[in-house]
């Protein structure tokens, strides 16, 4: 596997060769081309220049640009763009047009270099691929080259265009709180299906995610195109055959209350797009983002076995304190549990969601000593230590609100609008950044915590940025992203040995580019275990089956969601597909429960390593 270089005529052509595909460009007439994606071809210097359309357009569609392998607004296009610029002049037509490429010296990074025939922009196509997979990472680096600024009003990761075929069969995820990854079908045909989210977190409305067949393949044979964003605020994909009915699918940030002001010299690189082909069905190509996630991680978890969790969540809320701790830890440790997890109600004056949000210095009243003795005592019956946080929210009656009204989200004439008390910290501004970062960092190094359980409760509204000049305001929805990840990776890099769990609301940010630094990712807040079925149906499309969490699979009954009633037992064999938890009240159960639960604890611990590292196989849907 590897990039290659081909002269074919007057053209240039880029052969991306994965584990078993290849990946084919080609330049005509200065426009960069897909001439083909699919299974490996022997001689790839035969594909044709152009591939066969399926109707010409009537001349409505410039030939040449028919399979353009990054289309830009303007000129005689009239499909799906992924890049759209307004120049410093007015002007808001692109042409780009093939310049030049580098490529690493282990040919599996390649460069494509495209700038504009007037105005100083510079688009860099930049394609990655890994020894033993079929997917390949694609994103796009836009730069503005000149003096005067241009403002990005569409800016795509990349668009897939796939072989012609007349009929196409979209697969795609609808997805809210309690609700995620419901896998939904319908027909790619000319009308542009558009998958989105615009809540601020990247799987409510859709999961950035899709997948094309021919309606043949199964989950175990047939050819499979798919693809999956990795990117955790807005987003967009949109999907349709073009003028000449042929299979297209561009994505990246959503544009959606959103643009880009470039000014001199300013650059913005898109977020991964990663791609792929099986002839093996939709269960290869699930597999496919699994192995990508074994090699690409940036924590060493990713790659081991999850211990057995205990969340005092479900027992306590916010009504915890040490001595209640210390007596349920000495249950936790009988039973199995090799983590113990506090939840909120642990800082502040938090008694309940209306206050102290923002405050996280350990409550004086619950942890008079902090919360080294907790720790201390936790560590010493065997089990490891993890806590709960959410610092991207608020609450105004809190220390830090009185302290900083003007680091929320808001729009200076507007009345602020909480949901569950809480308002959101503009994550853009650096004071803000660096502020988590601090009292994160104190917590972590004066603390023996190998868990932190990150939360994020509500969605975004009232996105103001009013203390920037007005039009790079619309930035805040990406800038905030950036530093979100910024976060993540000192922690990574800082405290290697700190296991994070990304929760938000639920699933509603259990994407790819989560599970890079999360070795848990919540599944929803929906634990129910015949909903939880068909959650992880969805939520294996992508990630890894073993960092499904959240909730507590074993946990009270009835269930809230629903109210349905479940044994145990069924608790945790369908629990035993993730990272299995308990959340149970264990001063409440009987003996003859808790030697049950035990014996379930023991057997998750026996064959784990083989379900949470071994290749996963869906059965039966």
């Amino acid at each position: 596997m590897s990039i290659k270089i081909a002269q074919n005529g007057e053209s240039q052509q880029f052969i991306i060769e994965t584990e078993n595909t290849s990946y084919i460009l080609g330049t005509c007439d200065g426009y960069l081309n897909n001439l083909y994606w699919g299974e490996k071809v022997l001689c790839p210097q035969e594909i044709n220049r152009l591939r066969i359309c399926g109707n010409t357009g009537a001349n409505r569609s410039e030939r040449k640009r028919v399979f353009d392998e990054y289309p830009a607004f303007g000129g005689k296009f009239y499909d799906n763009e992924s890049l759209k610029v307004t120049f410093a002049d007015g002007v808001r037509e692109t042409v780009i047009k093939y310049d030049s490429y580098v490529l690493s010296d282990d040919k599996k990074e390649l460069t494509i270099i495209m700038k504009d025939e007037v105005y100083p922009l510079t688009v860099s196509l930049k394609y990655k691929i890994y020894e033993g997979l079929d997917i390949i990472d694609r994103c796009a680096e836009i730069k503005n080259e000149g003096d005067d600024e241009m403002t990005l009003e569409t800016f795509d990761s990349a668009n897939w265009t796939l072989p012609y075929n007349e009929h196409y069969r979209l697969t795609y995820m609808a997805s809210n709180c309690l609700h995620e990854y419901e896998v939904k079908r319908c027909d790619l045909g000319l009308n542009t299906v558009l998958l989105q989210s615009k809540s601020g977190k990247s799987n409510t409305g859709n999961y950035p995610y899709f997948a094309v067949d021919d309606y043949t393949a199964t989950e175990h044979k047939g050819c499979v195109w798919f693809g999956t964003l990795q990117w955790s605020g807005n987003w967009q994909i949109k999907a349709g055959k073009d003028i000449t009915r042929n299979a297209k699918i561009t994505g990246g940030v959503s544009n959606f209350d959103c643009d880009i002001v470039l000014g001199s010299k300013e650059s913005f690189k898109t977020p991964i797009f990663s791609g792929g082909f099986t002839s093996s069905g939709f269960g290869a190509a699930s597999r496919q983002f699994h192995n990508y996630q074994r090699k690409t991680s940036a924590t060493a978890f990713t790659n081991k076995v999850m211990p057995m969790i205990y969340n005092a969540w479900s027992t306590f809320t916010f009504n915890i304190d040490q001595q209640l701790l210390f007596e349920q830890a000495k249950r936790c440790a009988d039973l199995g549990i090799e983590l113990f997890v506090i939840d909120d109600g642990w800082f502040g004056e938090r008694d309940d969601d209306t206050k102290s949000l923002g405050d996280w210095f350990p409550s004086p009243k619950k942890f008079p000593n902090g919360l080294k003795p907790v720790v201390d005592y936790i560590n010493s019956l065997g089990m490891k230590f993890g806590i709960w946080i959410e610092p991207e929210m608020v609450n105004p009656n809190s220390e830090l609100y009185r302290k900083h009204p003007d680091w929320v989200m808001n729009y200076p004439t507007r009345r602020r609008e909480e949901q569950r008390n809480q308002l959101t910290l503009n994550f853009a501004r650096e004071d803000v950044y660096q502020f988590t970062e601090n009292w994160i960092d104190r917590l972590l190094s004066e603390n023996n915590i190998e868990f932190l359980k990150f939360d994020m409760n509500r969605y975004f509204s009232q996105a103001g940025w009013p203390e920037i000049e007005k039009k790079r305001q619309k930035s805040i929805w990406i800038k905030y992203v950036q530093n979100f990840y910024r976060l993540f990776e000192f922690i990574n890099k800082k405290y290697p040995n700190v296991m994070l769990e990304n929760c938000a609301e639920g699933g509603t940010r259990a994407d790819l580019a989560m599970a890079k630094w999360c070795a848990r990712n919540n599944r929803s807040d929906n634990q129910d275990p015949i909903d939880a079925l068909q959650l992880h149906e969805g939520f294996t499309k992508v990630l890894l089956s073993k960092a499904a969490g959240g909730g507590c699979h074993l946990h009270h009954i009835p269930n809230y969601v629903n109210g349905r009633r479940a044994t145990y037992k069924f608790m945790s064999y369908v629990g035993f597909n993730g990272s299995f938890a308990c959340g149970l009240d264990l001063r409440r159960i009987s003996e003859q429960e808790y030697e049950e639960i035990k014996g379930y604890i023991a057997l998750y611990k026996r064959f784990r390593e083989t379900v949470q590292l071994g290749d996963m196989y869906v059965l039966n849907s």
